[in-house]
């Protein structure tokens, strides 16, 4: 029974090894010190006579027959692992809290308001903001339950499916459209191309722009000169510095319908084909310890096929 034990253990650290890719990340999620996972991925590897892991630099990549192995015992783990979870009368009660973390305009403008009936019946929500890169890098290490990543995630460790499409706009005030033509600045666009714009001020997110060019190379094919005069890292102030005729932007639809619908900014131009980022709601592999994560989970995923 010990020995039985002991090879269990050993298969539980491969899995999060080969999840995580390497053996400080699956020190952490398993709450072990590196040495206690360097040894008893050693002692799996002399069991089956085989190399599991090459080391590198900055982790492990695993070998053709990892992959195999980490196949076939995933599935029967994740059950155990579900089934060792201390039961009670209602499997809700002392439920931890749910980590969130993504970008801070869309998880105020969506995330947020979506997860009120969850919290109203119990569910304990952090939230945290940031860029995708880093925050899937603490996914990874359980810092964070759920990440709202806005490109998929490209790790074994991590799992994800699409949760929205971002749709970007072209858009000012009322008072900066008349300004670049009184005869109707979308059709003046379609006719001189951007150039038009150069006579207002662009507001931006960034100094490199990434929204913007984005914008300019998928809906004018052309490549952004224009500098911008204003830069905050935060669409919801890009917003508010448009909507006080401060310029222009490119911004998501669903952070500015509410002003578009009330004439407080307007859409400059409408191509037939916008320019759309696809979000991902992302977890780590394997089963959850907290069955709130997963109310959480699936709440985002029926919540988000409205937006």
């Amino acid at each position: 029974m010990a020995d039985a034990a002991r090879d269990l253990n050993h298969l539980r650290t491969f899995l999060a090894v080969h999840r995580a890719g390497s053996f400080t990340a699956a020190a952490r999620v398993l709450e072990l010190s590196q040495p206690t996972v360097t040894a008893h991925i050693a002692a799996l590897e002399r069991e089956l006579g085989r190399e599991l892991f090459a080391r590198r630099g900055s982790g492990v990549s695993p070998a053709p027959y990892a992959d195999a192995l980490a196949a076939q015992i995933a599935g029967p783990l994740d059950s155990l692992a579900v089934a060792a979870l201390p039961s009670s009368a209602d499997p809700q009660d002392h439920a931890e809290p749910v980590h969130l973390a993504g970008p801070a305009e869309l998880l105020s403008a969506r995330v947020v308001p979506a997860l009120t009936p969850l919290v109203v019946q119990g569910v304990r929500v952090r939230i945290a903001t940031g860029h995708t890169d880093p925050l899937l890098d603490e996914l990874r290490v359980g810092r964070h339950d759920l990440v709202i990543a806005t490109t998929r995630p490209r790790s074994r460790s991590v799992e994800s499916v699409p949760l929205m499409d971002e749709e970007f706009v072209l858009v000012a005030s009322p008072a900066w459209a008349g300004r670049l033509s009184t005869s109707g600045v979308s059709q003046r666009i379609a006719d001189e191309g951007p150039r038009i714009l150069h006579r207002a001020p662009l507001i931006a997110y960034a100094e490199d722009l990434p929204i913007t060019r984005r914008y300019w190379r998928h809906v004018f094919g052309r490549r952004l000169i224009q500098s911008p005069s204003i830069t905050v890292p935060d669409l919801r102030s890009v917003k508010a510095a448009v909507v006080a005729d401060a310029g222009f932007a490119v911004l998501p639809r669903y952070l500015c319908s509410e002003a578009l619908g009330s004439g407080a900014l307007v859409e400059l131009f409408s191509p037939d084909d916008p320019p759309i980022n696809t979000t991902y709601l992302a977890w780590r592999s394997g089963p959850p310890t907290n069955p709130h994560v997963t109310l959480v989970r699936e709440e985002l995923r029926i919540a988000a096929r409205a937006w």
